[in-house]
């Protein structure tokens, strides 16, 4: 685990898109996307780059237990000993997704976007993204903020910055 207080400075949400769509393409590898907090950005960032069909199989916005079965398929044995908003979680759905979709990668996100804590007590601004394929990565990022729609563009850049990382190191 590895966790980010301070989140670096980052390129745009579409560019990021782009860099990932690129080495997505060029390696003939698919992907799909479970958000929470980042409320579909990541699968809008990505379906915005031209050519998307290629790569993009699927996605879901998971932000609720009943979201999870409904769209995952998530049963309670999938969350035994997990809470949500944890990396762990992030990793199950990251995997459930790619499962689901028979892609190359799943891509996991959880967290609680503000301005107010989630109900689990986590504080706003704190989110749990992770990578499932070939590699799998976590990581938790944490603002500091509340601001909630700032907050949801972070967690999408960040999760695509983590992509970006896995796929350059599984290069």
């Amino acid at each position: 685990m590895s966790t980010h207080s301070e989140p670096a400075e980052l390129p745009a949400l579409p560019d990021l898109a782009a860099r990932v769509a690129e080495r997505l393409r060029a390696r003939g590898e698919t992907v799909a996307v479970a958000e929470s907090s980042a409320g579909g950005l990541v699968a809008a960032a990505l379906l915005a780059v031209p050519g998307a069909s290629r790569y993009f199989l699927g996605g879901a916005v998971v932000y609720s237990r009943r979201a999870g079965k409904a769209l995952l398929g998530l049963v309670p044995a999938d969350m035994e000993g997990l809470r949500a908003e944890t990396e762990p979680y992030a990793l199950l759905l990251a995997g459930k997704v790619r499962g689901n979709h028979r892609a190359s990668w799943g891509l996991g996100e959880t967290g609680a976007a503000g301005p107010s804590d989630s109900p689990a007590g986590d504080p706003a601004g704190r989110a749990c993204l992770a990578v499932a394929g070939a590699v799998e990565r976590s990581r938790t990022v944490l603002t500091g903020s509340t601001a909630r729609a700032a907050n949801m563009e972070l967690f999408a850049r960040q999760l695509l910055a983590l992509f970006d990382e896995v796929l350059a190191d599984a290069a």
